[in-house]
């Protein structure tokens, strides 16, 4: 096998946290091809670190080589020992903020009563993320939050997405360099990995422009209908969608990402094959 940089979001495409049912035997197919030497694994995810290591031990999930977390804003990487945080990827975008702390970006959208801030836990130096209604006019909004960042000067990203569970709308504003694509981009750069030797798996909002790029990328069969037509312009020789029937599995969650891999990798598709 060649080497492989696998790079994977959590909730809803590596954990089986949705509604759709996980193939029983997906998740420990994954573990033994995630275990070969030559599988660099990346998970890419909005989870903050605490919430990654607490995913890791609920769903008995393959420790990674790479954290790309807090929806692209930190970059860990990781042994059995420690996770350190990319000093490099932290001075990359911090310039987007013009030196603006976290505190003080909130203070500037103080004018916004619809937002309600998240618990710190889920804050960081470069991320700022709140709560917002899901009946919110979300152009509006995300208009009306533009203008003010742009008179300050910031070069802002703002990702939306939904907790389907809790019914509420999710709204992070990175620095606008800050996010799963760039933060993949920089990965590969520092390295050496190119679009011939990586593939990203997800299935939301916060994936999208990943699953949009030039990177090889699979959408998991489970994925949101609404995810579905937004890439219906995307480029389909770089996307994959998960259909099932792949070695008798289902497409969902881990099962989608091995068969989008095999799709894009003869080699991975032989070895899974022969492992089975």
């Amino acid at each position: 096998m060649k080497p492989l940089l696998l790079c994977t979001d959590l909730d809803r495409t590596l954990i089986p946290n949705g509604p759709h049912p996980e193939s029983p035997t997906a998740r420990e197919r994954f573990r033994r091809l995630v275990h070969c030497d030559e599988v660099t694994l990346v998970y890419v995810s909005g989870r903050h670190r605490a919430l990654i290591e607490q995913a890791l031990a609920e769903f008995d999930l393959p420790q990674p080589d790479y954290a790309i977390a807090d929806v692209g804003s930190t970059l860990y990487q990781i042994d059995s020992s420690s996770w350190r945080q990319w000093d490099l990827w932290d001075a990359q975008i911090a310039p987007d903020w013009r030196g603006l702390s976290h505190d003080a970006l909130h203070t500037l959208l103080s004018s916004l009563p619809v937002l309600k801030l998240q618990e710190q836990e889920k804050q960081n130096h470069h991320k700022l993320s709140y709560y917002v209604p899901l009946e919110t006019d979300r152009p509006q909004l995300m208009g009306k939050m533009d203008e003010k960042l742009q008179q300050a000067g910031i070069k802002a990203n703002l990702i939306w997405s939904i907790d389907e569970l809790a019914h509420v709308g999710l709204l992070d504003i990175l620095p606008a360099s800050a996010n799963k694509l760039h933060a993949l981009h920089f990965l590969m750069q520092q390295k050496n990995f190119s679009l011939e030797n990586t593939v990203f798996a997800g299935d939301s909002g916060n994936d999208l422009d990943v699953l949009r790029s030039d990177i090889p990328a699979v959408l998991v069969a489970n994925a949101d209908a609404l995810i579905n037509a937004s890439l219906e312009t995307a480029h389909h020789d770089n996307l994959y969608r998960a259909r099932g029937n792949y070695l008798g599995m289902n497409g969902n969650y881990s099962a989608g990402i091995l068969e989008g891999v095999a799709h894009f990798r003869p080699d991975v598709d032989t070895w899974l094959r022969e492992h089975q």
